[in-house]
């Protein structure tokens, strides 16, 4: 199945969560789109965790075949599963961009690093599902340092997480310890999504 790309706002509100993570598709229409949007609908439990994977999923902007694999990945893990498979999708160079302040999105943040503007320790990384290791410190290169769309977005950056440190000067982070799962989205319960997945 092909990445998502119509409109993430109806998706949004289809799906009860936003998936910009600023609330801002809930807020005027907190009910899903449609004439009958504002009916009430109950889920069966196969239902409800469909509904838990594809938040999941369209948050961090991934196809089911990659989705899939990165949880069979977390599932072969020491741990809880559901946490490690949060963890890894937390861990891709495209999201920790996103979180440090380069772009106001995932898809723009995918964007920044398949055209080339960030580096991982020094290094150029064109790879969006890049996995961050502790220590790797992500910047953008020298000539992508004042892009527009990179300014705009370091204007309005919300607070960096606890586990990524940022150097306002060099414009760079550094991933320094795995987030904790309090520190994660709370409105997606992973446990329905280990359950739809081990049918």
């Amino acid at each position: 199945m092909s990445r998502y790309t119509g409109s993430t706002w109806k998706k949004s509100r289809r799906l009860g969560i936003s998936l910009s993570e600023t609330g801002k598709e809930l807020r005027k229409r907190s009910y899903p789109p449609g004439q009958h949007g504002q009916g009430r609908r109950k889920l069966s439990n196969y239902g409800l965790q469909l509904q838990e994977k594809q938040k999941l999923r369209f948050l961090y902007g991934l196809g089911e075949r990659q989705f899939r694999n990165l949880f069979t990945e977390a599932a072969k893990m020491p741990g809880i599963t559901g946490e490690n498979f949060m963890i890894l999708l937390e861990s891709r160079l495209d999201n920790l961009v996103f979180r440090l302040g380069f772009s106001r999105s995932r898809a723009g943040a995918r964007q920044l690093v398949t055209h080339g503007h960030i580096t991982v320790n020094g290094k150029k990384v064109d790879i969006p599902s890049f996995r961050v290791s502790i220590g790797d410190v992500i910047g953008l290169r020298e000539k992508s340092r004042n892009l527009v769309v990179v300014e705009d977005a370091l204007e309005v950056r919300p607070n960096v997480p606890e586990y990524l440190s940022y150097d306002e000067n060099a414009r760079t982070g550094e991933y320094i310890r795995l987030p904790r799962r309090d520190e994660l989205h709370p409105d997606i319960n992973e446990a329905e999504i280990v359950e739809f997945y081990s049918k």
